[in-house]
Parts: C-alpha cells; sequence; structure tokens
C-alpha cells in the first residue's frame, strides 16, 4: 500500500516516500514522514506495518547515535546499512519478526560518495543505483531504469522522481496523493518540495 523510491548520483541520493497513512478502507492523514534521520547525512525510510516501522526505525536511529556517544564518530553508510540488516535478520529468526521494507541512503564523508542501500523485511540487502519498495515499485523501476543518468543535477533528479510519482497517479489503483522528497549529500539532510497532484499537474502543463 506504500511506496518508497530512491536515486543515488555522483554527488548526493534522492529519496522520495509517499505520505499517506492509512488503515483498512480509511486514510488517516496524508502528510506523515516515513524517513528518519540516522545521523548528519544518514537517513531511513520505512514501509510496512507502522507499529513495526516505527519500533524498528527508532532502535536503528537510538543504537547508531549511541555508537557515536562511545566512539566519537558516526558509522559510515555501509557500516549502519550492515547493522541494520543483521538486526533485521536476528529478529527474522525470533518470535518476533519485524515486517519492515526499508531504503538508507546516505553520504559516507572518507571516501566522498553518496550510499543507496535496499532491504527488505527478509533481510536481503543490495546496494543499488536506484530502488523501490511497495506497489509503486512496479511502475517506477521501469522509468528510472530508461532515464536515470549517475551524473543528473538535483533539478533534473527532481523532475525524474516527479515523472515516477506521476506513473504511480495514474496507474496505481491506491491513492497516494503526496510524496516527500529529500536529499543527502555532503552538507547533510535537506527537504526538498514536496510531491503533491498540484506539482505533477504543473510539469504536464509545462512539458
Amino acid at each position: 500500500m506504500e511506496c518508497l523510491m530512491g536515486m543515488q548520483f555522483q554527488d548526493f541520493v534522492m529519496v522520495a516516500a509517499d505520505q499517506t497513512n492509512a488503515r483498512s478502507i480509511m486514510v488517516m492523514k496524508s502528510d506523515q514522514k516515513k524517513y528518519l534521520e540516522l545521523s548528519d547525512r544518514l537517513i531511513m525510510a520505512v514501509s510496512g506495518e507502522s507499529g513495526d516501522t516505527s519500533q524498528f526505525a527508532e532502535y536503528i536511529q537510538k543504537n547508531i547515535q549511541l555508537y557515536k556517544m562511545r566512539n566519537g564518530y558516526e558509522l559510515s553508510p555501509a557500516a549502519a546499512a550492515n547493522f541494520t540488516r543483521r538486526n533485521l535478520a536476528d529478529y527474522l529468526r525470533s518470535r518476533t519478526p519485524y515486517q519492515v521494507n526499508l531504503l538508507l541512503a546516505g553520504y559516507d564523508t572518507a571516501t566522498s560518495t553518496p550510499e543507496l542501500y535496499q532491504m527488505d523485511y527478509l533481510a536481503a540487502m543490495i546496494k543499488a543505483p536506484y530502488a523501490a519498495h511497495g506497489y509503486g515499485g512496479f511502475f517506477t523501476t521501469t522509468i528510472m531504469d530508461r532515464h536515470y543518468k549517475p551524473d543528473m543535477t538535483k533539478e533534473q533528479a527532481y523532475a525524474l522522481m516527479v515523472e515516477c510519482v506521476k506513473e504511480v497517479h495514474k496507474r496505481l489503483i491506491i491513492n497516494l496523493p503526496n510524496f516527500s522528497v529529500t536529499v543527502i549529500d555532503k552538507d547533510g539532510v535537506k527537504d526538498m518540495d514536496p510531491i503533491t497532484p498540484q506539482i505533477v499537474a504543473n510539469s504536464a502543463t509545462s512539458a
């Protein structure tokens, strides 16, 4: 019922997440934030069971912050991704597995490279140039595969993300009107303008 999208470029990572919180046949809200900042240059976008997403994401966030307090430096995106995958795998083999799919995006200051990791509820992880979770991924992965270029600017990447959301609005039977968009680069985490039906309509008229 949810949709997460992420793309990694030469200097930054861009992540989009729908903002719909629905239960059964009712929409509770359309402005929910579905990502957590794990550190200054690292975020985790989550989808799945609402209770599981909150508990697991906050558990990972607090442990990564605890690591920084104990050691004086932050985990790299690769280390944080492997730590997250290990915890997800451990809980998968317990009586209380987490039904969580996530995208972990960050900027590694040691190597000056952005990184994007995709992980599902079975703790399968892959580092990818672009990725998607949820029903929206059935429609957006092909668009990213066709038009994605690693040297895109932030404006071009945002325009591509708008095209992906436009396809979700057009093809998906479930209504996901609003998407939050976040960029992670060497300067940290920055929110961009949300992609709303009005933004999609404006892009269609300008094209």
